[in-house]
């Protein structure tokens, strides 16, 4: 079991929706690194119905996604992001961890070093790329209120994580 999860919540910006749910940080919840760890969270991932997995990193401008929650699983090395927009939070990130980040909570990459990132989503849920500009809203906004909770935390299971923690 990781340590307990650290809780962000951002507000809206009126350019970054953010959400109701807060983004949740599991602090060294894998011991495995490289392709082996990558391997490790696509297995983890999936064995909780969170798929349409991809490898690489974290843009570097601020976005979020309106049609899917995400989950990024962090297998080498180490970032600076920034969460919830402009007028968020900069977090230090590195391998190990894994982020929940609820749909309309933006996201940015500032810099990093080595860094490798396993992407996924709630049942394979399929994503889009808003960066808060004119006109994407209120469409993003409904897209937004429209999503179930996922159905189980990628994780620690349906049991667990978001599950209670969002609920």
């Amino acid at each position: 079991m990781p340590n307990e999860p650290l809780e962000l919540f951002f507000q809206d910006d009126g350019k970054i929706p953010n959400s109701k749910y807060p983004l949740i940080l599991y602090r060294n919840a894998f011991e495995e690194r490289g392709n082996h760890g990558a391997a490790w969270l696509e297995k983890k991932f999936a064995s909780n119905n969170w798929t349409n997995s991809w490898r690489n990193g974290i843009y570097s401008f601020h976005h979020y996604h309106s049609t899917s929650h995400e989950v990024l699983g962090i297998y080498t090395g180490e970032a600076l992001v920034h969460l919830g927009g402009e007028a968020g939070e900069k977090v230090n990130i590195k391998a190990g961890d894994i982020i929940v980040i609820p749909a309309g909570v933006g996201h940015k990459n500032l810099e990093s070093k080595g860094l490798g990132v396993v992407g996924a989503y709630p049942d394979g849920h399929t994503w889009d790329l808003n960066r808060g500009l004119a006109g994407e809203r209120p469409m993003a906004d409904q897209n937004i209120a429209a999503l179930p909770i996922p159905t189980a935390d990628p994780l620690l299971g349906p049991r667990d994580g978001l599950k209670n923690i969002w609920t």
